[in-house]
């Protein structure tokens, strides 16, 4: 058995190949992978069909890794572990899983004996394994945003950053009329009635539109997920 780690802190790499040895010895190989672009080549060149992924990473981060390894290899069996419990990570993993997957996602927060057992349910026993707080908010997910899209999800948390239709239609590459039409839908859905705003060419914030919707947003939207948001719309708005 082979087994890839994609983690960029050395600490937790040491770390995982410690619990990767102690929990697999069926384990002949590790490879090691320091972010999710060389995460991706090194499972390719090696056929490698068990990963464990880090979800934050730079030069690519874990769901886009395992997006692609999946894509390569449907049959790939990856622990995610992670930090991160927040409602953008679940939903962002738990889109990408391929139909019959045996994968997992465990808290770095976890006791050492847990993240044994996962390595070898996931990779021996073919069994998922999902940490009882990261299900917790996939049941909040589906509970409070239930019926709406990933695209839909997306522009929800636009409109809680405040941004106007002109702005969501350039960062999201969508047609103005496109963005008007979706949140139209997800007014509907949500039972809120918008203002009429006129968007200028210049302004990328729409005042009004969050006095309407950010109080009603955050309560549907998982508090960290809209702080990483903002970060990465940080990162956008000093590249437009």
């Amino acid at each position: 058995m082979k087994v890839l780690i994609v983690e960029d802190d050395p600490l937790h790499r040491s770390y995982l190949l410690e619990a990767v040895c102690a929990a697999l010895p069926e384990c002949d190989k590790v490879i090691e992978a320091g972010n999710g672009a060389e995460g991706e080549r090194l499972a390719r060149d090696h056929k490698s069909a068990h990963v464990v992924m880090d979800l934050q990473m730079n030069a690519r981060n874990g769901i886009e890794a395992a997006r692609t390894i999946w894509k390569e290899r449907p049959d790939t069996r990856i622990l995610f572990w992670s930090n991160y419990s927040d409602e953008a990570y679940v939903r962002g993993v738990s889109r990408i899983v391929p139909d019959g997957a045996a994968y997992g996602y465990v808290l770095k927060s976890a006791s050492d004996e847990r993240l044994k057992l996962a390595l070898r349910s996931i990779f021996v026993e073919a069994q998922c394994v999902i940490d009882r707080e990261v299900r917790g908010m996939q049941q909040k997910s589906l509970g409070q945003v239930k019926g709406f899209s990933d695209s839909e999800y997306e522009i929800l948390v636009d409109i809680a950053l405040g941004l106007t239709d002109r702005t969501i239609a350039r960062r999201r590459g969508l047609s103005i009329r496109s963005v008007q039409n979706r949140l139209q839908q997800l007014y509907e859905k949500l039972g809120v009635y918008q203002m009429s705003v006129e968007d200028s060419d210049e302004g990328r914030f729409n005042l009004r539109a969050r006095a309407v919707t950010v109080a009603l947003l955050r309560k549907l939207l998982n508090y960290s997920a809209l702080e990483r948001a903002e970060a990465e719309l940080a990162e956008w708005l000093r590249s437009h």
